[in-house]
């Protein structure tokens, strides 16, 4: 995704709707990569709590509740991408075509972990006979209750979340010249910001 936006903001657009949906873009990757990284060092945690721990019921609660709402943020960044395409202006120096079966190859194999890593938490919810709720609005069951694949659904939805982190480090490495060149650009507003407040 960082690829998407990176290179649409490197053209030089012709209409202004081709500037606002990368920026849209933009701004729907990094509220999602915030919320994904949440919900990784929630769920290792939860997963080391006691069935006794008080609070335990209110963060399965607020888990639940950041992956449907995962899910609404990518439904709507397919729709805002599925835009972007149609008032995208022409590439001057295109990517090579090994590069591009790539990249396509790459985000496709993300948004589609997106999708089922959240559905697979509401199926080992729904499995155990629980309900998942966005934030106390309460939503309808997906999957029936069966305690033969509830077990099922525990490791199913463990091993896609760890598959999907190790593609979310694949993606970060393929975007490493992106995230130095992030890093310097910060570390230049920091240096400048200490400097202004020393004199």
């Amino acid at each position: 995704m960082v690829n998407e936006v990176a290179k649409s903001n490197s053209r030089p657009s012709k209409t202004p709707k081709s500037k606002t949906f990368a920026q849209r873009l933009w701004s729907l990757h990094w509220w999602m990569a915030g919320i994904y990284l949440l919900l990784f060092v929630g769920g290792t945690y939860m997963a080391t709590l006691q069935g006794d721990v008080t609070y335990r019921g209110s963060l399965y609660n607020f888990h639940k509740a950041l992956g449907v709402l995962t899910m609404g943020l990518l439904t709507a960044r397919i729709l805002v991408l599925l835009l972007s395409l149609r008032w995208k202006p022409a590439a001057k120096r295109p990517l090579p075509k090994a590069d591009r079966i790539w990249a396509i190859a790459l985000h496709t194999i993300l948004y589609l972990f997106m999708l089922v890593v959240p559905l697979s938490g509401w199926f080992f919810s729904n499995a155990y006979d629980k309900d998942v709720s966005f934030f106390g609005l309460l939503l309808p069951r997906l999957f029936s209750a069966d305690q033969a694949v509830a077990e099922l659904g525990r490791s199913l939805h463990f091993w896609l979340a760890y598959a999907f982190l190790a593609f979310i480090f694949l993606h970060t490495i393929d975007e490493r010249k992106f995230f130095r060149a992030m890093l310097r650009r910060f570390s230049q507003s920091m240096r400048k910001t200490i400097v202004s407040k020393s004199t």
